[in-house]
């Protein structure tokens, strides 16, 4: 199980951080993601961070605005979001493992996803 919280309402160049809580698998032994889904929009990948931290990997119009961590002794996953752009508002899904296709990361999937937090940011 995942559990999401940190989302809320905030100005455009805000910050918000959001927490995934995971149950009922191993975290330490999976890849993690973040994925996140506008009004209207499909899925969109926006960050993955590998097993141990030991690779982080962003799409590129978060690149230098979100950071990913992991704590691992805590089962959870965060994404740090600094300047925060309209553009960004979305429902903000974790999700369990990877998707690695054609050299890119890729949403793993909503079998995968918790149930999601909103983020709405305003100009």
């Amino acid at each position: 199980q995942l559990v999401e919280s940190g989302g809320g309402m905030v100005e455009s160049g805000g910050s918000l951080r959001l927490s995934c809580k995971a149950s009922g698998f191993t975290f330490s032994r999976y890849d993690m993601t973040w994925v996140r889904q506008a009004p209207g929009k499909g899925p969109e990948w926006v960050s993955t961070i590998n097993i141990g931290a030991s690779g982080t990997h962003y799409t590129e119009s978060v690149k230098g605005r979100f950071t990913i961590s992991r704590d691992d002794a805590k089962n959870t996953l965060y994404l740090q979001m600094n300047s925060l752009k309209p553009e960004d508002t979305a429902l903000y899904h974790c999700a369990r493992g990877s998707s690695w296709i054609s050299g890119g990361y890729h949403d793993p999937g909503r079998d995968y996803w918790g149930q999601g937090t909103q983020v709405t940011v305003s100009s």
